[in-house]
């Protein structure tokens, strides 16, 4: 019998409320984990919590070690200074924790050629990662404030997706998503677009192939809407599929 995929999500560390508590908490939205498990996935929540003796690679290698497939999900904005850029007005709530743990396990995914999905905050760190750069207030670039209402109101984007990725193979050519980003990915070195919202936004990325390379088939998506949030979970179906791929019958983890 073949085990379940064990799928890392990322969190936050946040001050948060609960029954009669208000504690530092790490926590995520439960719908990425709810989309995991509906697609009989394992959801493990990766905490950026600080790191003995500050070894973040070390760390990261041995989460991934143990993982099958790696979800970065959404939140706060990056830190400008990740990718060169001086702040906008309208950037803000950086956490510099989560920008440096995440980092450390994309480079520890890459090295593993972990199946990967970033969603929104996600896809923009990968495509940072990667030395791209992000639009830093999308509103300047599109004239609208319909990617991202205000407040906790999601929007809704069309996308338009191109019909030889991965993501059309499971979603058709057009997918319609929950949304909530004030920023965007503009530069994505290694990284196909491969869809696109009516304004132009770039709305889901795929790594490119490499001839030669033996990683060349890593499912390594991106997308900039928000799956988990509504009633299509293809991108995380996508990701747990391509993770239970990696495995083998009767495979057994251990902690050696």
């Amino acid at each position: 019998m073949t085990a379940p995929p064990l799928i890392g999500i990322s969190t936050y560390r946040e001050e948060a409320s609960w029954g009669v508590w208000r504690q530092v908490a790490d926590i995520q939205f439960a719908q990425y984990a709810d989309a995991v498990v509906e697609h009989a996935g394992v959801p493990v929540l990766l905490t950026p919590a600080p790191v003995h003796g500050d070894d973040l690679g070390g760390a990261a290698a041995a989460v991934v070690a143990r993982l099958d497939g790696l979800l970065i999900a959404g939140g706060a904005d990056i830190d400008p200074q990740r990718y060169g850029a001086v702040p906008h007005p309208a950037t803000s709530g950086v956490r510099p924790d989560r920008d440096a743990w995440e980092l450390a396990l994309l480079d520890a995914a890459d090295a593993r050629g972990l199946p990967t999905l970033g969603i929104c905050r996600g896809m923009q760190l990968m495509a940072v990662h990667a030395g791209g750069t992000l639009q830093q207030h999308t509103p300047d670039e599109v004239g609208h404030t319909g990617h991202s209402p205000g407040g906790d109101v999601f929007g809704t984007v069309d996308v338009a997706l191109e019909r030889t990725s991965r993501l059309a193979a499971v979603q058709g050519d057009t997918v319609r998503g929950p949304c909530h980003h004030h920023q965007s990915v503009a530069t994505h070195p290694g990284f196909a677009v491969t869809g696109r919202a009516s304004d132009g936004s770039i709305e889901a990325m795929e790594l490119l192939a490499t001839e030669g390379d033996p990683a060349a088939d890593r499912f390594c998506v991106g997308v900039q809407w928000h799956p988990e949030m509504g009633p299509d979970h293809a991108p995380i179906a996508a990701l747990v599929h391509a993770a239970r791929g990696r495995l083998t019958p009767n495979a057994q983890r251990t902690c050696g």
